[in-house]
Order: C-alpha cells, then structure tokens, then sequence
C-alpha cells in the first residue's frame, strides 16, 4: 500500500521522481479497472497526470519544500477540480468549475498528483455505496459485501493501493464506514477546520471533507497542510487545537453494544477495547443513550431538510434524475416545516450540553465504526433499514460538534474490515491522532487479507470437532466441496465433549459448559454455496451454530440439540475426538 510521506521523501531524495510515482499510479487504476470498474466517475488524462508530475519534477529540483510531492491522490466527485466536472453522483446534476475546492487547492500546492474524481452514494446520501449511476463498489478483500459510503469510490482507491490518500466527505459516516470495511485510517476532522469551499453540500451546517489513508502518519500529514481557516467558508474556524486527550476512555454500556447478530464485530471490539487498554487507558462504561437520540435526529428528524435544501432545484425539475432510494429519503423533508426544526435544534441543544458534560467524566469514547456488514445484494433488497443500521455509531457526532478518527480492528472470516472510531470533542483532531497512534501499536493487527482480484470471494469458516477431522471418516464432506484448513487450534475452555450413543460412523457432541475446558478442532473455510449445502447434510441430533475459539472469536461448527446427550459418554477429559479414537 502506498504511504504518502515516504513518497514525498523519496521524490525530494532523488530516489524516485514524481513522474515515475505518477506512471506507477496510472498503470495501478488501468490494472485494478479490470477488477472494478466502478471506483472512478472521471480520471485525469495520463498526459495531463504526467504534466502535473513534471512540474512538481521541476519545482523540487528548483529547491521547493514540498510535503506531499509526487504523491498519487483521488478526490470524491462532490468536491471540485478545476477543469473535471462535478456529478455528485448525478450525471444531471453534473457542472464543470474553473476552480478547484480550497482544500485541492492545497494539496495541489504542496505537490500532490490528483488522478480524478471517484464514486460515491448519490448527493453523499448513503453509508454504503451502492447508491450510483455509476456502478457499486465493493469492499476489496470480498466484492460480494458492500465497500461502504458515501465515499465508496476514495475508499476502495487506497484500500486497493491505486493512491496513497483520497479525500472523502463526512455529514453521517461517510468518511468512517469505508474505512472500517476496508480497513483504513479515517480522519473527519472538526466541523470546519479544513474548508468546505468548493464542495457540493449534503446538509451544508454539518458536512466535512474528510480523508481515507493508509497511516495515521499520512493523516496527519494532510492535516497538517489542509487545515485552517477560510475567509470563503461561513461554516470555517479558526485553526485550534485542544492538549492531547488524557486516559479515560469511555465505552458503551454492556447492553449498549450493539452489534445486529455479528459475533466477529462483538470479538474483535472487544480485543480493540484490550488493546485500547493496553496503551494505560481507563476503559470508562458509561450510558451513550443521549448519543443514540441524537443520531435519530439526523434522518428521523428536522435535518433532513436540509438535504432536500440541497437538491432542492432538481429534485422539483427533475425527479427522475435522482437515484429511486435517494429521492425517497429527501423527498421527505419537503413537509418539514419550520416549528419542526426549531424544536428539534432545542433538542439538540439540550444533547449537546449533556455531551459537554460527558467530556468532564472521559477524554475519549470508542466505539464501534459500523456494528456489522451488509452484501451488495442483501442492501439492494433492503436499502434503507440496512443503511441504516451501518449508522448506528456515526449519525450524532457532527451533530454535536465532534472530531473522530476511524482505525482498523481487525478482519471478519470473510475477508471484510471492522473498526472502531476514537471521538472526541470539537478541536481533539490532534490528540485523537495521538491516541490512535499508540492503539494500533498495542493492537499489533496481523496483515489483513489478500485483495480480492479473482472471482467474488465469499467464505465462511467452520469448526469441525468429530467425524470431520482430517483422516476421520466424514473428511470427505470437506475436501469434496473444496474446503481449505484455515487452523488447527481448540475451543474456548466453556465446552464438553461427549461420544454420541448409537452413532455411525461415531461422532461426539459438543455442548456448552460452564465447566467445560478447551476441546481440539480444526477450522475448515468453503464459500458460501458449499457451506450451504453441507448444512443441508447435517442429520440431527446435531446442527450447525456457533462455536467459540481459544481466541475468542466466533465461527460456525457443529453443535448438539439435548436429545445428543442422551446415553453418551462424557470424554471432555480426554481432550478431544482423537485422543477418543485412539483409546479404542
């Protein structure tokens, strides 16, 4: 994966050029079209990439400073560049503007290459990325799951190494979702710290132009040279920056975790609340029901008139040009009338000094970015429950004037990222970066799964106890669906074994137990259609369901109904089904 600051160091080195950057990049997207064809709306030219790299070439050999030389970035195609048009997603909607947003406009001056403007949920109404014109893009390590919005496109673009950054927006998510699915760092700075000049609003009193990296370094870095303030900018401030947060580190209440039947998202937020631990931080339970509330406000209330604000001439000249679910969503907000906001801004009001207090009590919270993950077919069926449900973390922090940092988590068995978002108050950009800094040095995350470059990987992982064992008799079951180890390890230590009476070939059952020790499996991976039908195979007394690792995580395998137990023989001491076998 590409890293921005070692780029520019190795262009003002001598040890690489922008142009040869820049051709490396354009080669990359030309591969990578072939595997998606969907992240990009409109690219630069090659000759107009390389001219733009000859010249930054030129002015670092002229003695020129530049922080992001001959770094490769893509813009999301609501925020302008000179020159390319704007679509927001709605090839009617689209304009060509003569000058570039401010925050391009700097990254352009300290000598970063954009190479075009990429995908996104239409107007940055989505959280999922399958609401375009221009096609969906999916998630990179399994293109069956969606990639995440509305800022789909620039995800996908670092995710799949083509660029090194990528500038997104945030109203809802948009600039934290992708990047938990994909497994990136997202900065959504304060509420106008970096310029909104030049982007296409969604709700124009909340929106971010936020970025996708690889590092937290590189976020930084273009923090570093995109804050500050815009005198064209109602919505900008004053460059601030609060003392680097402390150690209290807030976290939902047990029964406020929320994870919609995703026992991987359960796991791996709870290693990243150890890891978190493991920096010296307090993890600090306390009630988010206030938070919750206010991020119904954002679609359940008031505000979404200003996205119909937004869309307003088009949405009454031309209906059909917006995508169906978009134009459902903003529709609504035509009926909103003015005491309806007024209420709900004192609403607001009211939750924003309950987060004020909140921040007395935590420096920090950490949440989970996105609860679980959808496939592109599930969110086509179900666009806005599921949509939705992608929120559950993310609506209330623009809302209440907050800064966040999206980090990687970990990996689902399927290949998808999940992720958690450090948040903290308006002007913590710094110390949030700080923070997720010594979190990912104590999570100590493995490498995340190869890119999905072939045919649609979709795979599930099943804990096998028995009969399926490798050498035992139903082995067969596995290596005919094509079926690969994924490890040989045990279960949790809440399990008993136990051989099944009556069985043939013999077979053990595994029941939970709080008495239970760890019992030997091995984990076996077959996509989804082979999975299915080897369920379908599973004769009672026994039945799939969820097992739990040594390392906690949660995967499918077999599991017993209470009738298994009738007459078998409890051989939990023995270990497992092999050292059973072997006693004969």
């Amino acid at each position: 994966m590409m890293d921005a600051g070692a780029i520019a160091d190795a262009v003002h080195s001598g040890e690489q050029s922008a142009r040869a950057t820049a051709q490396t990049a354009l080669d990359a997207i030309d591969a990578y079209h072939t595997v998606q064809d969907t992240v990009w709306i409109e690219r630069l030219s090659s000759t107009a990439v390389l001219e733009i790299a000859d010249r930054t070439d030129a002015r670092v050999a002229a003695g020129e400073h530049l922080p992001l030389a001959g770094v490769p970035f893509a813009i999301k195609d609501n925020v302008d560049l000179a020159g390319l048009p704007t679509t927001a997603g709605c090839p009617a909607f689209a304009y060509t503007p003569a000058r570039s947003a401010v925050v391009v406009e700097r990254l352009l001056a300290a000598g970063a290459i954009p190479m075009g403007k990429t995908n996104l949920d239409q107007f940055a109404t989505g959280l999922n990325g399958t609401r375009s014109p221009y096609g969906a893009p999916a998630c990179v390590r399994n293109r069956a799951f969606v990639s995440g919005g509305s800022s789909s496109g620039s995800a996908v673009a670092v995710a799949a190494g083509l660029v090194a950054f990528a500038l997104g927006t945030d109203t809802a998510g948009s600039g934290r979702v992708p990047a938990a699915i994909n497994g990136l760092v997202g900065l959504k700075p304060t509420r106008g710290r970096w310029s909104s000049s030049g982007l296409v609003p969604a709700c124009r009193s909340l929106d971010c132009i936020s970025v996708f990296t690889n590092t937290i370094a590189d976020a930084a870095l273009i923090d570093r040279v995109v804050g500050g303030f815009d005198g064209e900018d109602a919505y900008s401030r004053p460059l601030e920056d609060l003392p680097r947060a402390g150690q209290r580190i807030g976290v939902p209440l047990p029964h406020q975790r929320v994870f919609l039947g995703d026992e991987a998202s359960a796991h791996l937020y709870a290693r990243s609340l150890d890891a978190l631990a493991a920096t010296g931080a307090d993890i600090v339970p306390l009630d988010i029901g206030f938070l919750n509330e206010a991020a119904q406000l954002l679609y359940g209330g008031p505000w979404l008139a200003e996205r119909t604000a937004a869309l307003g001439p088009l949405l009454d000249s031309d209906p059909a040009a917006i995508d169906p679910v978009v134009r459902e969503i903003v529709a609504a907000g035509q009926g909103i009338r003015a005491v309806e906001l007024f209420h709900g801004e004192y609403r607001r009001k009211a939750l924003e000094r309950q987060a004020t207090a909140m921040w007395e009590s935590i420096d920090l919270l950490a949440l989970p970015t996105a609860p679980c993950v959808y496939r592109i077919a599930e969110m086509r069926q179900e666009p806005i429950r599921l949509n939705s449900a992608l929120g559950t973390y993310t609506n209330f922090v623009n809302l209440l004037d907050m800064s966040a940092l999206a980090l990687p988590a970990g990996c689902r068995s399927n290949g998808t990222g999940f992720g958690i978002t450090l948040i903290g108050p308006a002007h913590a950009d710094r110390a949030l970066l700080a923070a997720g800094e010594a979190y990912l040095a104590a999570a100590a995350l493995a490498a995340p799964p190869p890119l999905d470059l072939g045919d649609t990987m979709d795979t599930i992982k099943l804990c096998v106890v028995g009969a399926h064992l490798e050498g035992m008799p139903l082995h067969w079951q596995l290596t005919s669906r094509n079926a690969t180890l994924v490890e040989k390890t045990h279960t949790a230590p809440t399990y008993r074994l136990y051989a099944m009476a009556n069985s043939t070939p013999p077979k053990p059952a595994l029941a939970h137990a709080e008495d239970g020790q760890e019992i030997e499996v091995e984990v076996y991976a077959l996509d989804v259609a082979a999975f299915g039908s080897f369920v379908a195979d599973v004769p009672p007394p026994l039945a799939i369901g969820t097992v739990t690792l040594a390392s906690g995580e949660p995967v499918k395998g077999f599991v017993a109904e209470p009738r298994a137990l009738a007459g078998a023989e409890d051989i939990t001491a023995l270990g497992g089904w092999r050292a059973y076998i072997a006693r004969g």
